[in-house]
Parts: structure tokens; sequence; C-alpha cells
């Protein structure tokens, strides 16, 4: 039997969808179509692009800093991608058990999601200088440094919301799972490594799909960090982008490119661990 609310909703459900749908379509299928096309021209707006073909993508990859800062990018990824999910499982793991002030740890440690990461990066900037100057040196003595220096900061920040999902997680487990594991002899160690870990494939595959997606597309905390310094060694591919868009004038078209080659890379990457992860998902 259909409602009343139900035969509304069917009459006038286009109404209610084509504002958002045309929103879509602007802010997002447009300018994503023009951004091809514009990786093919020489511009300076939009509205005065030449046709070069692939010569702007010939010059991305002729780029030894693109390629310097693409390799930069994946390992940061990786290594940002363990760290905060080792981390914010093992905490969360923790705080689902019976702790004194568990809930005001939970806070505590999603508050640095909280700020901004222009402001975060000044904040790092400060701490970090303050602890090298014992040294004589600072964050932008070399690419090393600020490379490490942007892995603490983005996870230190991103620990806290990973923990909450596993938090979820690990608070939606079936009980009785855990219960017939306890009775038939097995260790807390068995258990979180052959029941509650494949249990929790869900929310590591969301976790995964957010550090490794945060990790390529990171780009204001390094602005603020390091700016790529010194001699952009401790620079990241979406700054790299930034910079060849913004920085060097008639390199519009390449940066562009770059970024369309981005998109791509990425989009592979995310792909293959969504495939891995979730694959894992239906074995478990």
């Amino acid at each position: 039997m259909i409602t009343m609310a139900g035969k509304a909703v069917r009459k006038w459900w286009a109404l209610f969808v084509l504002p958002t749908f045309a929103a879509f379509i602007i802010g997002f299928v447009v300018p994503f179509i023009m951004g091809i096309y514009l990786s093919f021209t020489k511009f300076s707006t939009v509205t005065n692009s030449r046709w070069v073909g692939l010569r702007n993508y010939r010059g991305v990859f002729s780029d030894p800093e693109f390629v310097n800062a693409l390799w930069r990018t994946i390992a940061f990824a990786i290594i940002t991608t363990i760290i905060v999910n080792v981390f914010g499982f093992a905490i969360a793991y923790f705080l689902t058990k019976s702790i004194r002030g568990s809930s005001l740890f939970r806070s505590v440690f999603f508050m640095p999601n909280l700020i901004g990461g222009i402001i975060l990066g000044y904040i790092w900037l400060l701490l970090i200088n303050g602890v090298l100057a014992k040294w004589g040196r600072s964050i932008t003595f070399s690419g090393t440094y600020g490379f490490w220096g942007i892995v603490i900061l983005v996870s230190w920040q991103q620990i806290g919301y990973m923990m909450i999902i596993y938090i979820a997680g690990l608070q939606s487990l079936p009980g009785d799972v855990l219960e017939a594991a306890a009775v038939d002899g097995a260790s807390k160690t068995q258990t979180l490594f052959k029941v509650t870990l494949p249990l929790m494939m869900p929310s590591i595959t969301v976790c995964t799909f957010l550090t490794v997606t945060n990790g390529f597309k990171l780009f204001d905390q390094n602005l603020a960090l390091t700016n790529g310094a010194p001699g952009n060694t401790s620079e990241l591919l979406a700054l790299n982008i930034y910079r060849t868009f913004y920085g060097r004038i008639g390199f519009e078209g390449v940066g562009q490119a770059k970024a369309v080659v981005f998109f791509l890379i990425v989009g592979a990457i995310v792909l293959i661990q969504n495939r891995l992860t979730t694959s894992k998902e239906v074995a478990a």
C-alpha cells in the first residue's frame, strides 16, 4: 500500500533532485571536462586557449621535479597510511576496553582533526624548529627533515579521526563470536588476529581509503610547514602542481596536464587498494 507521502515523493522527486543534480553538473562535471580539455592547450585564461596536443604531457614527464615529487608522495602516502592505521586501531582497541576516562581520551585524540591544515602547519613549524634549534638547524635544513616533519604532522592530525571509525567498528562486532572464541580457549592475541581483525575489514577498508587519498592530495600542511624548501626537496605532488600552474608564467597547460595525470594515478591506486581490502572483507 502506497502512502500519501510515497505518492508525493513519486510525483515530485525530480523537483527535489534537480537543484542538487544541477549543482553537481555545474560545480564538478563541467569544470572536470574543461580541465581535461585545457590540459591539451596552451592558455592563460579559459577564453584564449590554443590546442597543442600532447606537448603539455611531454612536459609533465620531462620535469624531474614532478617525478621526484611523485615518488616522494608515494612514499609519504605509504608511510602515513601504515602509521595512522596502526596507531588509530591500537588506540581504539584500548579505548573500547573498560578504561577510566576513555571518553575524555577519545575527545583529546580527535581534537587535532578539528584544526585547519594551514594553522597546524605553522604550529608544528614552530615546534619542530624549536627542537632542531638545539643543533643549529631548522626544518628547511634538508628535504629529509621536511619530509619527516610532514609525516609527524599528518599522523598526529589523522590518528584521532581514524580512531573514531575503528571504535565504531569495534563496538559493532558480534559479541557471540568473541564469546565463542573465548570459550574455545583462544588467547587475546589469537582473538585479535583471527577474529577481530577479519571482522574489522569494512572499517579498515574505509580508513585505508581515507589515509591513502589524504596522503596523495596533501597540500595545505606541506605549504605551511616547508613550502617545498629547501629547493623543492620536501615538495609533494599537490604543491608541485600548484607551483607549476600559478608560479610559472606560460606553464598553465603543463600544470593542468599534471593535475590530470595526478587524478589518474590517484584513481588507479585507490581502485587497487579498494579491490584488495574489499576482497579481504569477502574472505572474512
